[in-house]
Formats: C-alpha cells, structure tokens, sequence
C-alpha cells in the first residue's frame, strides 16, 4: 500500500494517476475532503489534514511506502506525521524538498526544507529526496491578471530558470516509490530549458491566441504585492530565487529526470496547453 499525500494538488494528483497507469500496487490518496474527492478507479480516497497529525494516522495503518508534500501543517505536524508513520510500519518515504537546500541554504524556507530532510533521514525510515526547481504550475499566479486583460506585473521578466512540469516530479515520485534502487538518493529536479517569465507569457498568448503584455517592475513593488499573501520573508525568498540572487547552481539545467523515468522533461510551453483553460 501507497499513501500519497497533497493527492489532489498539482503533484500528488499527477502522481495517483502514474501510479495507477503503471499498476503500481494499491493506492491511498489523503485528501482533506474524501467525500467530494475524485481519483480513478480502485484509488482508495481518505480523509486527513497534514496540520492535524492525529488525523493521518488511520490513513497510514498498512502503508508500506509514503509520497510526502511537507510545510503544509507547519514543521511541527511534518515531524509528527513522520513518528506517526514510523510507529505505523511505514518502511519508505518520498519527500518533496527544494533545490534551494542546495542553492540558496541561507534563506528561511531553504532552511525549514533542510530540516525537513534532516528529520526524514533521522526517522529511521528508508528516504528519497526531491528538490524541484520553480514549478511551471507558478504561473497560475498571472492567471487573474491573464483572464482580466491586464498585464503581467512581474519583478525580473527576463530572468530564465529551468522551470519543471509538476508532472515531471511526479513521475520521478512514481520511480522512487516502486523501485528500491532510488533509496537513499536525493534527486535535483529540472526542466529542459530556461525559460523567462516573458517568454512564459508569450506561451500563454500563443495558446490564448491574443496578445498578453508583461509590465516589469521594481524589485520593492513586487515585494510588497507578494507580501500581501506570502509574508515579507517567503516575498523575499521568492523575490530572491526568481531574479534577485541567482547563481549557477539554481540557473543549472539537469537531465535527473530524463534519467531516472527514461522519458524527457516536459517543456514548459506542454504545461501551458494542457491547463490553458486557467488562463481564459
């Protein structure tokens, strides 16, 4: 038995569908709402909220492996879902970090992902580590904007970052959890190519078929818009990651997951196709 939690967000739902596609064994999908949850066929849909601990762990009774999207109760209730999973008989665990552990260990969500790992590969549990890049599901963030006929207010627009499909972690997730050699191993995750957050634009105007401008603008106006919903030290962080502070390491394309799925990364202009109704 697989439990894969955050089941019906970008990843966890790409990764329920690949691991039925490929029979990967039987699968529980968390879920905070079972009832109204829709997975395919022979998905067993469960209720839990990583904030409340206590409510994962009936999830957890016979799971033998666990796909783990951390930060969404807080430090704290990671660290209790792991004991949790571990008195449970939990024998592997796939955490989604970030390559920022790596590229930028001096912010604050860097750090809270680096402790993240940290109290993985203490649990006693079997681990494997993901740290994606920017996620190309990021431009949801303009789709408002998009869908309104106002431009892309965006600080840094011609800054490239190697920005992955979601369904690309997912399928190095699906890898990871039904093949012993993938343990112990921490994978950095990219796409193919850089892409700049104009040329992301222009994506979403081909497929829209009309043109979407892109307004830069000042690194302090765009932190405080961002910080109207993220707080001034992710604002930052993101601000940070996305232009500000770049360096090699976050700049680096990789072949991770070409080589351990066998199949290319999706380019960023196939997200766009596939979730243009977002935009419209």
């Amino acid at each position: 038995m697989m439990l894969v939690t955050g089941a019906t967000g970008n990843i966890g739902r790409a990764l329920v569908d690949e691991l039925r596609s490929h029979g990967a064994g039987p699968v529980r999908a968390l879920t905070r709402d079972a009832a109204r949850a829709s997975f395919p066929e022979g998905v067993e849909a469960v209720r839990g909220d990583l904030a409340d601990a206590a409510s994962v762990r009936p999830a957890l009774e016979g799971v033998r492996s666990l796909f783990l999207i951390p930060g969404l109760g807080g430090p704290d209730s990671d660290a209790a879902v792991l004991h949790s999973a571990r008195e449970a008989g939990v024998e592997h665990v796939v955490l989604v970090s970030s390559i920022t552990v790596q590229t930028h260990p001096h912010l604050g969500p860097a750090a809270q992902h680096a402790a993240g790992e940290r109290l993985l590969q203490d649990s006693g549990m079997a681990w494997t580590v993901l740290r994606p890049t920017q996620f190309a599901s990021n431009a949801l963030w303009w789709a408002p904007s998009i869908r309104d006929r106002h431009p892309v207010r965006v600080a840094y627009p011609d800054v490239g970052l190697p920005t992955i499909h979601p369904a690309d972690i997912a399928s190095v997730a699906r890898a990871a959890l039904t093949d012993a050699r993938h343990r112990g191993r921490t994978y950095a995750l990219t796409g193919p190519e850089r892409v700049t957050a104009r040329q992301q634009v222009a994506a979403v105007s081909a497929v829209l078929g009309r043109e979407v401008a892109v307004t830069g603008i000042g690194r302090e106006e765009a932190r405080r818009e961002m910080a109207a919903f993220l707080g001034d030290e992710v604002a930052d962080a993101v601000l940070d990651v996305t232009g500000g502070d770049v360096n090699e390491e976050l700049l680096r394309v990789r072949d991770t997951v070409a080589r351990v799925t066998g199949s290319p990364a999706r380019p960023f202009h196939r997200w766009v196709a596939e979730n243009a109704a977002a935009f419209r």
